[in-house]
């Protein structure tokens, strides 16, 4: 099976490493016997991603980003293995196609003679207003 990312780009199953821990918290019994948790491990460099990928991804300021260039997504919302690794799963899609995204240009605009003048007389008025109140009382 493959992890669709976009039309053009696709990954192998065998890129991606599982590991099955148990979670961490409240939970009882059953949390203490059961590997419920899902951890995913992608190596960035050692992937067939297209090298724009990468360099996006490892420029990335991600709490899940390693500085070794790996990703790491630890899911443990549900008490089901299957839902949580799906859960994992997701995630990891979604952190790759961000990466993919390109940022629209800004374009700066400058600001109206009109928003400028009403900008300066909100200005006189306050300072109007405050100079009012720099007056010594008068006995």
């Amino acid at each position: 099976m493959a992890i669709q990312i976009s039309n053009s780009v696709v990954l192998n199953d065998n890129e991606v490493e599982w590991q099955f821990i148990r979670s961490s918290g409240a939970g009882g019994q059953h949390v203490n016997k059961v590997s419920t948790a899902a951890q995913l491990i992608f190596d960035i460099n050692a992937s067939s991603l297209p090298q724009f990928y990468k360099d996006k991804l490892l420029a990335k300021s991600d709490h899940r980003i390693t500085q070794s260039g790996k990703i790491i997504i630890k899911c443990q919302q549900s008490r089901s293995q299957e839902m949580n690794r799906e859960q994992a799963l997701a995630q990891f899609i979604e952190l790759v196609q961000s990466a993919g995204r390109v940022a629209k240009k800004r374009v700066a605009t400058k600001a109206t003679y009109g928003s400028q003048q009403r900008r300066l007389e909100h200005k006189k008025q306050r300072g109007a207003t405050k100079a009012l109140r720099q007056g010594k009382p008068q006995v």
